[in-house]
């Protein structure tokens, strides 16, 4: 049987896709080759700073929203949260991250690092852990670099891809996927070739419940469920 492909939709800087991480580990754990997850990202923090002060002005601007995240933390014992996120340190934009993490994932696909390492997902594991327990500012291209250096990425190696122009394909492709799945959400969990979707703070054995469902009727077959 074909596993079960599965779009993920996130963004570095979004603390439940921060806390939805975990999930993504045990589903792969549980299910290895029944599912095929493809990353992609969504620019909910494209433009962080504006956004922020925007819709935080009447409720305590970035302090405010800096309260928000911590008191979201609390409630999962698997994450940590620096007590000044979002003030102290306020990233521009995730967008410059998702472009660097584009670059070494195709790294990975090219078989230029280790392919049975999940590279690309511990990279994308160290960004948000980068910023959320360190408030290192991940959409400043020295702070990329340091994570790859950290993670011993041959830097010269994405930077081509970037410089290529093929990095910056990538996350245009992630663009026209969000405006095809109308993906406002991160994250977004898309399956059954879109018939599916699972938004925002889902917790595992919902998703595991999809998947299982999808197993037992395959896509074409009809469910009575």
């Amino acid at each position: 049987m074909e596993p079960i492909r599965i779009f993920y939709f996130s963004d570095v800087l979004c603390v439940w896709a921060y806390i939805a991480q975990i999930r993504l580990v045990e589903l792969k754990t549980t299910f290895e080759d029944k599912i095929a997850i493809a990353h992609h990202f969504v620019p909910v923090f494209g433009v962080a700073r504006e956004k922020l002060e925007n819709r935080w002005r009447e409720k305590g601007g970035l302090q405010g929203y800096s309260d928000h995240v911590q008191e979201v933390a609390k409630k999962f014992d698997h994450i940590s949260i620096h007590p000044d996120i979002w003030t102290n340190v306020t990233p521009f934009s995730s967008t410059s991250c998702h472009l660097f993490l584009h670059a070494i994932q195709l790294l990975e696909k090219k078989g230029l690092v280790e392919q049975n390492q999940q590279i690309f997902e511990k990279a994308t594991w160290a960004f948000r852990e980068a910023f959320f327990t360190q408030l290192a500012d991940v959409s400043e291209r020295k702070v990329q670099f340091g994570i790859a250096e950290e993670l011993k990425l041959p830097i010269a190696a994405i930077q081509a891809q970037i410089d290529s122009g093929e990095a910056y394909a990538k996350l245009s492709q992630d663009f026209e996927l969000v405006k095809e799945h109308t993906v406002t959400v991160s994250p977004t969990l898309i399956f059954n070739e879109g018939r599916q979707r699972l938004n925002g703070n889902v917790g595992y054995r919902v998703i595991e419940a999809n998947i299982r469902e999808l197993l037992h009727n395959p896509p074409g077959e009809q469910s009575w469920c």
